[in-house]
């Protein structure tokens, strides 16, 4: 792991000093990732293999209360290796995406920051030492805003960039007050010894969980702390776009699940609580995608929704926790786990996706894409895997750690009182809700994008991507379908990572995981039945044809011999019956030319959805925090001897407040 670390390291710094328009930086930069990815990833199986169950290593470090102490546990472990994978596949991609920069600008200083941002992922997830977990933190925020910028010449991406970092810091100022409050309770900054101590005054652990909440919800997209989501997403790079939905938003579960191990026995409010959360973050979140026109706006939108579902398993695990249900901890806790590795793989897949979408189309507008399943094959069926996965449908991933959270919550709810039978059966009925949009939601994103006719010069002219972007793609494609089909498997794999936080017997566990074992190998038998007949028939198929004359001709529909993109739905047409279903919680603006006369020539709707959290909630705020700041501009009036005064003034004061 440290061999890792050095090498993450090593590919920023020379990646920075090279900085050449050549390709030579993009493979030193991927080349540092891949290699990193491999080294870190053999501790963390051994980890999980259970041939060690803890690795650790400590180093004196000169800095207040600051050591570098770090460690692999399981639970870094479960999510060191999506992170590590999906770092590595992101950074191949990217070696094929930014070659249209080559020659326009040195690619240098992107790849020393993807390198940073995937060292301070590593370094949050292993770190044991408040000021190093800060630190790791920071580097994180800042290597991310400087990715998000990458096409800074854009007033937008400019502002997304600032959204974010804005956002960010404020996230880091509830982390800060949360790390100060549990030192100085423990009076340490190891988190050994916060585990071992534990808080023992309920109302400072429920502060502390409101402060984690918080703070690394913002991290991790919480409704309605996403703000930066669906505009930093949308301006990064695709293959960071990847990286940030696919993982680094995970680092805030992560958080908030090692928060869990400090704080000692949960009260029922803060399963409740979570579960809130899920239910917002899952409805609201697929409902904004479903109305999107722009195809990474709208995946931005479903890591919010899917960053919901995973605090649903969360919410349900603390539930369980609070009520002793062994099964509401082992299915809550293990599908919510089990989610964060499906989402890395199909959120990462879609949005690598969309990437090569907009490299070979020039335009990520869903409306003036379409038919480009027959100029694009590769990225269509890798795309509309993704898909699949993230809609929860069977056989492919997203379809198991859904299934677990329901009948953790099934089991849970019917033999429990109304105390957790209520959210838990909310729960269920929102998880519902929220797959039957998002299948809405795919449809609609891989219909107009993929089939029909082009609506563009743009699509008219598309090309498929080059190999260093269909290989990430079809590996995390490949794993979608995997984990699906090897479901009982993946499900036994998290007894390690279940033991290791919910402290329960192995035998509880195991037994709870056995649980599922017999549904999801009937599902899984089922799936290989259909994947099996139907390879049978296009078999079939092609053997019948194979001597016969086959030709392409025009369609007859409804008596349109030759359809054009007139025709077809546009995203807005395909949404409107669901987003005005929903309208007053999205708030839809529409914009209508309707057709006039007996022989119309043209008519239009437009839609436009404004996130209601971004318009009525924080733009209001910063508004009148910037016309209260304005009023202090006379004290900046560029006379540096004053600005002196003001800080030897300031000195004088702390100094005079210190020695009272």
């Amino acid at each position: 792991m440290l061999f890792a670390l050095a090498f993450l390291a090593l590919g920023a710094v020379v990646t920075l000093l090279i900085n050449h328009h050549d390709p030579i930086v993009s493979w030193l930069g991927a080349g540092s990732v891949v290699v990193a990815a491999v080294l870190g990833s053999i501790p963390a199986v051994q980890v999980m293999a259970g041939s060690s169950l803890v690795e650790r290593f400590r180093m004196p470090w000169p800095i207040p209360m600051g050591e570098f102490f770090i460690e692999i546990d399981p639970l870094t472990a479960w999510f060191l290796l999506p992170t590590l994978l999906l770092s590595a596949l992101s950074a191949i991609y990217g070696v094929g995406y930014l070659r249209r920069w080559q020659g326009r600008r040195g690619l240098g200083p992107v790849w020393s920051f993807y390198c940073l941002l995937v060292l301070s992922m590593t370094l949050v997830l292993l770190a044991r030492n408040g000021m190093l977990f800060l630190f790791a933190w920071e580097v994180m925020a800042v290597a991310s805003f400087f990715l998000v910028t990458f096409e800074h010449e854009s007033e937008s991406v400019r502002e997304a960039g600032w959204i974010y970092l804005v956002a960010t810091h404020l996230g880091t100022a509830f982390l800060l007050a949360f790390f100060l409050l549990l030192a100085r309770d423990t009076g340490s900054m190891d988190f050994t010894v916060w585990a071992a101590k534990g808080v023992q005054a309920q109302r400072l652990a429920s502060i502390l969980f409101l402060l984690a909440v918080i703070g690394f919800g913002t991290k991790a997209g919480f409704m309605p702390l996403h703000v930066w989501l669906p505009e930093a997403h949308p301006a990064a790079p695709s293959h960071v776009s990847a990286l940030m939905s696919g993982v680094m938003i995970k680092t805030g579960i992560y958080g908030l699940l090692r928060t869990f191990t400090f704080l000692g026995a949960p009260p029922l409010w803060w399963g409740w609580g979570l579960i809130a959360i899920g239910l917002t973050s899952g409805v609201l979140g697929v409902l904004f995608a479903l109305a999107q026109h722009d195809l990474k706006r709208l995946l931005a939108y479903h890591s919010v929704e899917n960053i919901g579902i995973i605090t649903l398993g969360l919410g349900a695990g603390l539930l369980g926790v609070s009520t002793g249900s062994p099964v509401l901890i082992v299915l809550g806790f293990g599908g919510g786990l089990l989610h964060v590795v499906n989402h890395a793989l199909f959120k990462g897949l879609l949005f690598l996706g969309a990437g090569a979408v907009l490299h070979g189309a020039g335009t990520r507008e869903i409306d003036h894409l379409g038919g480009l399943l027959k100029r694009m094959p590769w990225t269509a069926a890798t795309f509309l895997i993704g898909a699949v996965a993230i809609s929860g449908l069977p056989p492919l991933n997203g379809f198991v750690s859904e299934f677990l959270i329901f009948l953790g919550a099934f089991k849970g709810g019917i033999s429990a009182g109304g105390a957790i039978a209520v959210p838990l059966f909310a729960l269920i009925a929102g998880l519902a809700l929220i797959g039957g949009l998002a299948a809405a939601c795919f449809t609609k994103a891989f219909g107009i994008v993929f089939l029909g006719e082009p609506r563009s010069e743009h699509a008219s002219h598309a090309h498929e991507a080059d190999w260093t972007m269909r290989l990430p793609m079809l590996i995390l494609a490949v794993g979608c379908i995997l984990i699906g089909l090897f479901a009982p498997v993946v499900v036994g794999s998290l007894k390690t990572v279940l033991e290791n936080i919910t402290k329960l017997q192995p035998a509880t566990v195991s037994g709870n995981l056995a649980a599922t074992t017999s549904p999801l190998s009937f599902i899984v038998l089922g799936a290989a039945l259909f994947l099996t007949l139907l390879a049978v028939l296009i078999l079939l198929r092609r053997h019948l044809l194979a001597r016969r004359r086959v030709e392409a001709d025009i369609t007859w529909g409804c008596g349109y011999a030759q359809p054009t993109a007139r025709m077809q739905y546009t995203a807005s047409s395909f949404a409107q019956p669901l987003t005005d279903l929903f309208g007053p919680l999205l708030g839809t603006k529409k914009k209508i030319s309707p057709p006039h006369g007996l022989f119309p020539e043209e008519a239009a709707l437009k839609t436009t959805t404004p996130d209601i959290s971004h318009e009525q909630m924080y733009r209001p705020v910063f508004e009148r925090i910037n016309e209260w700041l304005s009023r202090l501009h006379w004290v900046q009036h560029g006379k540096v001897q004053l600005y002196v005064l003001y800080i030897a003034v300031t000195l004088i004061v702390l100094l005079v407040w210190k020695l009272r």
